[in-house]
This record gives C-alpha cells, sequence and structure tokens, in this order.
C-alpha cells in the first residue's frame, strides 16, 4: 500500500488514513512524494526560481516525509519514503505498478470546476489509470465544490 503526498493538510488527512489500514493488514507503507520538475507556463522565462531551486526541494524533501509520518508510525511499522521526479499522476501510477501496490491513498482537494479545467486533478488522473484501487480523502473542513 503506498500514500503519495504534496504536504498539504489534505495531504495529511490521507495520510492518517493510510496509516490505519497500513496497521490493520500489517501491510508495509510507502510515502511518495513527487518533485514536479516542469516549470509552470506563468513562470517560464522570469528569473525567478534560482538555479539549485529542485535540488533544494529534494534535499529537504526526505526531511519533511519523515515528519508527515513521524507522529502516525510506530518503530515496528514498515516505511518506506521515496522522492521521485517527475509528473506527479505519472509517477504515482509507475511506482504503484513497479512495486505492486495494493492500494494507494491520497488526498483531493475538490476543486471547482474551473479550476479543474485550468488545472487537471492529479487524484482523478490516478483514479483513472491506476493498476490497483484508489482511496481519496478529502480534508473533513473543506466543501466541495459543485461544477
Amino acid at each position: 500500500m503506498f500514500r503519495a503526498t504534496d504536504f498539504s493538510e489534505t495531504a495529511a488527512c490521507a495520510v492518517e488514513h493510510a496509516v490505519v489500514v497500513a496497521k490493520a493488514f500489517w501491510a508495509t507503507l510507502h510515502v511518495l512524494h513527487v518533485l514536479e520538475v516542469e516549470i509552470p507556463d506563468a513562470l517560464e522565462g522570469l528569473n525567478y526560481l534560482p538555479l539549485n531551486y529542485f535540488e533544494e526541494i529534494e534535499k529537504r524533501a526526505p526531511e519533511q516525509l519523515k515528519k508527515v509520518i513521524a507522529h502516525e508510525i510506530r518503530e515496528s511499522q514498515p516505511v518506506n519514503l521515496v522522492i521521485r521526479r517527475g509528473v506527479p499522476f505519472l509517477e504515482i501510477i509507475r511506482y504503484a505498478r513497479d512495486q505492486k501496490i495494493d492500494l494507494i491513498v491520497m488526498g483531493t482537494h475538490g476543486r471547482g470546476a474551473v479550476a479543474h479545467a485550468l488545472m487537471g486533478s492529479v487524484a482523478e488522473k490516478v483514479v483513472r489509470k491506476s493498476p490497483c484501487p484508489v482511496l481519496t480523502i478529502r480534508h473533513p473542513q473543506h466543501q466541495f465544490v459543485m461544477p
């Protein structure tokens, strides 16, 4: 079983659910963070990002992953912390396929139709293309916006 995280509040809720499921089934928990290497179109051509931007994020990511699960996991719980670079939904699907993952647990933001059309949804793409079941978790304090 694995959990994809973007370090958001919604992702933290999904981690709680993933830990409960992993503990119940004595499963190894894989916590995956994908560094999106594509620079958004709005920033392209501008010099806002330092040259070592991605390297700095990649250096900090393992510590952030440890913090995400530190209070949720007991010492005996097997956990793999994984960082990949690429397109988030593709890397999540590749990892699930390569590791023969049984269940993906991930947060969903529940954006409105316009935001969804402009940005797309990593969770939706994973649900549609995943080689295994996907459990999506919405933050309990965020309201779903009807399209």
